[in-house]
Parts: C-alpha cells; structure tokens; sequence
C-alpha cells in the first residue's frame, strides 16, 4: 500500500509535466503550418540530391 502513496503524486505531476510541455509548443507556434510542412517533404529540391 506504500507504494500507491507514492506512485500516485508521482503520476499527477508526470502527466501535468506533459501537459506543460505540450502547452508550451502550443505557445512557441509548433502547430501553426502542418500543411506546409507535409508539401515540403514532397518537393524535389535538386540541392537535396547526392552528388554523382
């Protein structure tokens, strides 16, 4: 039964750590283009390629 004293606050603040940091992305603009990142990976860009 110790161990439930334990492991619940330690849950608690693990899962508010994570919903700190997904705030965090959301403030710092992480999510702002994901449609023009998904048109990015599909563009050729010659630079890109390996030189022959």
């Amino acid at each position: 039964m110790n161990i439930v004293m334990f492991l619940a606050p330690f849950s608690l603040a693990l899962g508010l750590v994570a919903l700190a940091a997904f705030w965090w992305t959301l403030r710092a603009g992480q999510y702002d283009d994901p449609a023009g990142d998904a048109a990015r990976i599909l563009a050729d860009d010659p630079a890109d390629r390996p030189k022959t």
